[in-house]
């Protein structure tokens, strides 16, 4: 989880429980004693999960296979049982609750009744949006619903480079969206949610970095963070989207002008220690980096949660991650172990 302010820090951990913070020290002394015996021993059950309210999206944004329409992977839509359900099997472990993966989660029309059945349970709940659809009466069941986090995407501070990004995006909406929002939590009297821009740095948008601090300022965002993009066809950058400015790229230049991850592929991965995603169909995989699902680990609708997180798959497939991780394909563009969030 990105990095939190002391007035979010302090909403955070109004969440603990003893079980939660037991928990908590099982997962990370066993990823600790893993690196150390180099085989992995899990004990305890993730601090966070992230749920996939749905595959579909409004918009078409060039780096997402959602925004593609690239999946091999059906497209549907969470259900509120199924979600009840496996809420009620680990919510006593779970600190914090990511309504996102893949998709736009406000097409889901259960999905603010999701957030409210989550907060109701006291688990941190956050989710990631476009805001397209951030209207009056959903910015006011936002609010009511108890969501902690709102991100809010936003990839430029005018609509011709907004759009280079945000295909098929208006930035008017996400300003509407971001002052439907402010309003409701201040008519509303609450702390929550805690309110970021996200603005994910590319070539088009670098250049108005300072300009989407003083737009945020304005309307009354509390943060605005900055992060670094992951490219598919990073070695050659067909889309031109790795920024020239090295501090927010993911990626450095080779001499003859190719791109490389900066980041060296260690064989240890906390994310497989303290956190997974669930698909809105319920396939559990390894962590956002299997966009597709391709690497499942278990299937909710066949068996329990506990049961996948300790299950052979499981076990294997941390056992690989430690022997040979450069061999796992959706090891090889991903960012665990630098920062992704430039800026606090």
């Amino acid at each position: 989880m990105p990095g939190i302010n002391i007035n979010d820090s302090i909403n955070l951990f109004s969440k603990l429980t003893f079980r939660r913070v037991v928990n908590g020290i099982k997962v990370l002394s066993s990823f600790y004693i893993s690196k150390w015996l180099k085989r992995p021993v899990q004990w305890g059950y993730p601090v966070s999960i992230s749920f996939e309210p749905t595959t579909s999206c409004n918009l078409r944004c060039p780096e997402c296979p959602s925004g593609l329409r690239a999946f091999t992977r059906p497209t549907g839509m969470l259900q509120n049982d199924f979600f009840r359900t496996t809420i009620d099997d680990i919510h006593q472990h779970i600190l914090y609750l990511i309504f996102y993966f893949q998709g736009e989660p406000y097409l889901n029309p259960d999905f603010l009744s999701m957030v409210k059945y989550a907060s109701d349970k006291k688990i941190y709940t956050a989710t990631s949006t476009n805001a397209h659809y951030l209207t009056d009466e959903n910015a006011r069941k936002t609010v009511e619903s108890g969501l902690d986090r709102l991100i809010i995407s936003i990839d430029g501070t005018t609509q011709e480079v907004y759009q280079q990004y945000r295909v098929g995006g208006k930035l008017s909406k996400v300003i509407e969206g971001t002052q439907n929002i402010v309003k409701w939590r201040k008519a509303l009297n609450s702390k929550t949610p805690f309110i970021f821009f996200q603005f994910l740095v590319v070539k088009p948008n670098e250049h108005q970095l300072e300009e989407i601090r003083q737009m945020a300022k304005e309307l009354g965002v509390d943060e605005v963070r900055f992060k670094t993009a992951q490219v598919y066809d990073y070695e050659t950058d067909p889309n031109q989207l790795i920024p020239t400015l090295d501090k927010y790229s993911r990626y450095a230049k080779n001499a003859d002008g190719t791109y490389r991850p900066k980041n060296s592929l260690k064989n240890h991965c906390w994310k497989l220690w303290h956190s997974n995603v669930i698909t809105w169909d319920g396939l559990v995989v390894p962590c956002c980096f299997d966009k597709d699902a391709m690497h499942q680990l278990g299937n909710l609708k066949q068996q329990s949660f506990k049961a996948i997180w300790n299950n052979d798959n499981y076990r294997q497939f941390r056992a690989e991650l430690m022997k040979s991780r450069k061999n796992i394909d959706i090891c090889s563009n991903c960012s665990e172990g630098m920062s992704v969030w430039k800026e606090e």
